[in-house]
C-alpha cells in the first residue's frame, strides 16, 4: 500500500515566484499532455484532463485502455516518459513528497492486515501517515464516524469483516490525513447491493470536502456518484464531460417508447403525421393487441408529450404509456469508444491506401 503522509496547516506567506495562478490552485489535479510508452507500444499518449476542487469525477476506460497507467502516473508510483502531473500546486515529478502529501489512494485489491483490529490500524497508518500523536486519537475517531465503523466494526479484526467493511476501511484509510485528492480503484467491486449503497453515500459526503478520482467498471455507480466522467481508451481522452453533455455528444438521437394497440404499419404512419423525422426503431408485441415501440427522434424534440396528445384522442389505440428512455451511461461509453476504435481502423485504412 502507498504511503502518503499527513499534510500539515499551512501558515505564513509562501514566497514563490513559480507559485500556480489563482485559476489553476481551484484545480486540484491538472495533467498535461502525460504520455507512457512500453517499448512500441504507448500506454497512453498526450492526455490531458483537470479535476476541480471537492469533484467527483469517474475515469472510466476498457482493459488495456491506460487507465491504471495513468492512475499510477497522477499518484506518483509510476513515472512518465512526458508530461506532467500536479496535485494541488505541486509538481508530482519534481516534488513527489510534497505532491502526496494532498494524495488518499485506496487500490482495488486493498492489501489490510487481516490480524489488526480496525482502530488498531487506523491509529498504525495515522502515525505512518505523520499525523502528530496528540491528534490520532481525534483523526481515527473521526474518520470511523464517517466511514460508519465507530459502531459496529472499530474493535473488530480485519480478517472477520466482510467485503463491505473491509472497503470502509480502505476509504477511511485514504481520508484520515484530510488529503485533497482522493485516488479510489473500483470501490465498490464484489459488493452487494446495500454495501453499494453504502459506499455510494459514503463517497458522497465527500464532495465539496475533497476531489475524488474513481476508476471503476461499474458504470451505473459511477453515473450516479460522479459530477463528471473522464473516458480514455487506446492510450487517448475520448469523452471528457457530464453525462448530459457527452449524450448529446455521442448519442445521436432522442429515443422514446410507446406502449399502445395499434399495428406497426398504422402506428408508422400515424408517428410520421406528429413528428416527419420521427422513426420507430424497433417493437415488440406484449400480447392482448398491445405493441411497445421504440422510437427514435431529433433532440429535444418532446416527443411523449406529443404522443400522448395525439394517442389519447383515439380510446381504442388503449394508449397505456409513452417516455423518454434516457441514454445510459453505458451507451456513452460504448459510444465514445467505438467512436474511437473506428477512427483508428479508417486511419489504418488511409495508411494502407
Amino acid at each position: 500500500m502507498a504511503i502518503w503522509r499527513h499534510k500539515p496547516a499551512r501558515t505564513g506567506v509562501i514566497k514563490n515566484n513559480n507559485m500556480p495562478s489563482e485559476k489553476e490552485i481551484s484545480n486540484s489535479v491538472i495533467v498535461r499532455r502525460l504520455t507512457k510508452q512500453y517499448g512500441s507500444v504507448k500506454a497512453i499518449d498526450n492526455v490531458s484532463f483537470r479535476i476541480g476542487s471537492g469533484e467527483i469525477v469517474g475515469f472510466l476506460g476498457p482493459n488495456g485502455a491506460g487507465k491504471s497507467t495513468t492512475m499510477k502516473i497522477i499518484s506518483g508510483q509510476m513515472p512518465a516518459d512526458s508530461g506532467c502531473v500536479e496535485i494541488c500546486g505541486e509538481s508530482v515529478a519534481a516534488n513527489p513528497d510534497a505532491a502526496k502529501l494532498h494524495i488518499g489512494y485506496m487500490p482495488e485489491n486493498n492489501p489490510l492486515p487481516e490480524d489488526l483490529r480496525v482502530d488498531e490500524y487506523l491509529k498504525f497508518r495515522a502515525k505512518i501517515k505523520g499525523i502528530p500523536r496528540r491528534e490520532v486519537a481525534n483523526a481515527v475517531e473521526e474518520v470511523m464516524e464517517t466511514c460508519q465503523l465507530h459502531r459496529k466494526a472499530y474493535r473488530k479484526i480485519i480478517g472477520n469483516l466482510s467485503k463491505g467493511f473491509r472497503q470502509r476501511v480502505g476509504i477511511a484509510d485514504a481520508i484520515l490525513a484530510n488529503p485533497d485528492v482522493i485516488i479510489m480503484d473500483e470501490p465498490t467491486i464484489g459488493l452487494d447491493p446495500h454495501q453499494i449503497i453504502a459506499i455510494r453515500d459514503l463517497i458522497n459526503s465527500l464532495r465539496g470536502r475533497m476531489s475524488v478520482i474513481i476508476s471503476s467498471h461499474i458504470l451505473p455507480e459511477v453515473e450516479v456518484m460522479c459530477d463528471r466522467v473522464i473516458i480514455i481508451n487506446q492510450g487517448e481522452i475520448v469523452a471528457s464531460g457530464t453525462s448530459d453533455s457527452l449524450r448529446k455528444e455521442f448519442i445521436p438521437n432522442d429515443r422514446y417508447a410507446a406502449v399502445l394497440k395499434m399495428s406497426p404499419e398504422t402506428f408508422s404512419r400515424q408517428l410520421g403525421h406528429i413528428c416527419a423525422e420521427a422513426k420507430v426503431e424497433k417493437f415488440k408485441e406484449e400480447g392482448d393487441g398491445y405493441f411497445e415501440y421504440t422510437i427514435l427522434a431529433p433532440f429535444d424534440s418532446n416527443l411523449s408529450a406529443s404522443i400522448i396528445s395525439e394517442f389519447s384522442k383515439d380510446a381504442s389505440c388503449c394508449l397505456r404509456e409513452a417516455y423518454f428512455k434516457k441514454p445510459s451511461l453505458e451507451e456513452i461509453f460504448m459510444a465514445a469508444t467505438r467512436k474511437s476504435w473506428e477512427k483508428v481502423i479508417g486511419f489504418q485504412k488511409k495508411e494502407e491506401e
